[in-house]
C-alpha cells in the first residue's frame, strides 16, 4: 500500500512564512504504537481512508513515526498570558504536519499531540498519557454535537511506552485537526520578538485563511480585530449556555478562528454556580465559570495590542480604534448569551423583563444547588417535578411568569417546546461519566465505556432510553471534583 492511498492531500502554508514563526522537526518515533481510537466521520470529512489509515503504515503516520506524503512538520512558537503572566511557549509537545486540504475545498490544520520533544519543551519529555488524550477526543467531540465550534479529534493512538508523571502512565498521541493553530499568543510572540513587517504577514495570512472577505474594508486589521471579538463574543456565550468550563483560558489556547481547543482541565458544571471552578491548577478562580466572559476581554485586549502598530501609524489614534473596537465585545457577547437563554426559555421575541426573568431563574438555581442541565430540560418536557427546585414558592412564582411570558408569544406551545428541545441537552459529557470511561480505558485496556458514552454525545438534543443513565448526576462526594491539565 502506498501512503497516498489514505488520501492526504496537504499543503504548507505556515511553512511558507518566515522561519521565526516556527521550527522544522525531525520525528520523535515511538516504540509500539497501536491505534485504539479513529474518527471515521472526521477521516471521511478530510477525504481520509479509514481503512488505510488503520493499516501499519497509516499508524505510522498518525503515531509521527513516519511522515505523511507532502507533510512538512513543525513545532509552532507562540507566548501567552498564563494565569495573567506574560510567557514564551510554543509546542512543546506537539508538531503540525501540515494542512489537509479537503474534496470540498477546505483546509484544516493535521497536528500531533503527545508527539515528543521540540525546542518548546521548556525541559519536559513533549509526551502525553493516555487519559487527557482521551478526554480531548471525548470533550471535543461533544462539543461539536452541541453545535459550538472546536477543533476536533480524528485518532488516538498508544505509543508502547510509559511516561512518569505522579507516577507511570501510559504514553499516547492525539491526532488533533483545527481549522488553525493560530491563537492570540502567536500574535503575542511575534509583537515580542519579531518585526512590524513580520506582524503584517501573520496578520494578512490570518485574513486571507480565516476572513477572506475584508477586501474593501478601510482597514484590514481593525477588520480583523472586529472579526476576532465577534467569534470569540459567540463561541464564549456557548460555553456559558451549557455549562463548559474551559479551566486554562491563556491567551496562548485563545484561537484566532473561534474554535475551542487545548482541553487540559475542562468539565460541565453539574449545580449551578458562577464560582464552580474545577482544574486543580486555578487555585484563585481566575477561570472560574462565572469569570469565562471577562476573560474573553481581557484576552482580547492582548489581542488588539498586538495589531497597534498595523492599526494606524499614528499610536494614539490606533489606540483609540482600537479601544472603540474592544468595547463593542461585552455587547456582542450580551447579546449572544440572552438569546441563547431565551431560546433556552422558549422565548422568540424579546420583552424588556427577560433579562431579569433569567436571573431569577439562575439565582434559585444556584441557592439550591440545581444541576444546570437537567433544570432546563425539565423545564423542556414540562417535569418540572424532577428538579430540586419543585415545591419551593419562589420556584412556583417564577414558574408561573415564565408560564405568562410564553403566553404573550404568538406561538403554540409545541413551538415553543421544540425550540427548547433544540437548545436544551438532555445529556453532557458527565464528569463521572467520563471518568468512567477514563478509567475503563486506562486501567483495564476497555474501551467499550467509551464508545457507549460517544454514542450518547453523539446526539445530545435527543431523548432516548438509553441516555438515561448519563443525565444522572453523581453519588455526594467529600471530594470536589477536580481536573488537571495532563502535561
Amino acid at each position: 500500500m502506498t501512503k497516498n492511498k489514505i488520501g492526504w492531500n496537504f499543503d504548507n502554508s505556515y511553512a511558507r512564512l518566515p522561519h521565526t514563526f516556527y521550527t522544522a522537526l525531525s520525528l520523535n518515533p515511538v516504540e509500539s504504537p497501536n491505534l485504539v481510537v479513529l474518527n471515521h466521520s472526521v477521516a471521511q470529512a478530510l477525504g481520509l481512508d479509514s481503512d488505510s489509515l488503520q493499516s501499519e503504515a497509516g499508524i505510522a503516520m498518525l503515531a509521527g513515526n513516519e511522515v505523511p506524503d507532502g507533510a512538512l512538520p513543525l513545532a509552532q512558537a507562540y507566548a501567552g498570558h498564563q494565569f495573567g503572566h506574560f510567557n514564551m511557549l510554543g509546542d512543546g509537545r506537539a508538531l503540525l504536519l501540515g494542512e489537509q486540504i479537503t474534496p470540498s475545498g477546505d483546509r484544516f490544520d493535521i497536528g500531533l499531540k503527545g508527539s515528543g520533544r521540540t525546542p518548546y519543551s521548556r525541559g519536559g519529555d513533549g509526551r502525553a498519557a493516555l487519559g487527557p488524550m482521551l478526554r480531548e477526543y471525548i470533550i471535543s467531540e461533544a462539543m461539536h454535537a452541541l453545535g459550538i465550534p472546536t477543533s476536533r479529534s480524528l485518532a488516538v493512538v498508544t505509543t508502547g511506552e510509559s511516561i512518569i508523571r505522579e507516577k507511570e502512565l501510559p504514553g499516547a498521541i492525539l491526532t488533533r485537526i483545527a481549522s488553525s493553530h493560530l491563537r492570540v499568543g502567536t500574535f503575542q510572540y511575534v509583537a515580542q520578538w519579531g518585526n512590524e513587517e513580520e506582524m503584517r504577514i501573520l496578520a494578512d495570512t490570518t485574513l486571507a485563511r480565516h476572513f477572506p472577505n475584508f477586501n474593501g474594508v478601510p482597514n484590514r486589521y481593525i477588520y480583523l480585530l472586529q472579526q476576532v471579538i465577534k467569534r470569540q463574543a459567540s463561541l464564549i456565550a456557548k460555553w456559558q449556555l451549557v455549562g463548559f468550563i474551559h479551566g486554562v483560558m491563556n491567551t496562548d489556547n485563545m484561537t484566532i478562528s473561534g474554535e475551542t481547543i487545548d482541553y487540559g482541565p475542562c468539565a460541565f458544571m453539574d449545580t449551578y454556580d458562577p464560582a464552580t471552578v474545577f482544574s486543580s491548577i486555578d487555585r484563585q478562580g481566575r477561570y472560574a465559570y462565572g469569570n469565562q466572559p471577562q476573560i474573553g476581554g481581557w484576552n482580547l485586549t492582548r489581542f488588539a495590542e498586538t495589531l497597534l502598530p498595523l492599526i494606524h501609524e499614528d499610536p494614539e489614534e490606533a489606540v483609540n480604534l482600537a479601544q472603540e473596537a474592544i468595547q463593542q465585545y461585552p455587547q456582542l457577547y450580551y447579546t449572544n448569551w440572552i438569546s441563547g437563554m431565551r431560546a433556552k426559555l422558549g422565548l422568540f421575541n424579546e420583552e424588556e423583563q427577560d433579562e431579569s426573568l433569567i436571573e431569577e431563574l439562575l439565582g434559585l438555581m444556584q441557592q439550591h444547588r440545581a444541576d444546570y442541565t437537567n433544570t432546563f430540560r425539565a423545564l423542556t418536557l414540562d417535569k418540572t417535578e424532577d428538579t430540586v427546585l419543585f415545591g419551593i414558592k419562589e420556584f412556583e412564582n417564577w414558574y408561573n411568569k415564565w408560564l405568562a411570558r410564553l403566553d404573550r408569544q404568538e406561538e403554540s406551545k409545541a413551538t415553543c417546546q421544540q425550540l427548547m428541545r433544540d437548545n436544551n441537552p438532555a445529556v453532557i459529557p458527565r464528569n463521572h461519566r467520563v471518568e468512567e470511561a477514563l478509567e475503563a480505558a486506562v486501567e483495564h485496556d476497555d474501551y467499550s465505556v467509551m464508545e457507549r458514552l460517544l454514542v450518547v454525545l453523539a446526539n445530545p438534543f435527543v431523548d432516548s432510553a438509553k441516555q438515561e443513565k448519563y443525565t444522572t448526576l453523581p453519588e455526594p462526594t467529600d471530594c470536589p471534583y477536580q481536573t488537571f491539565c495532563g502535561t
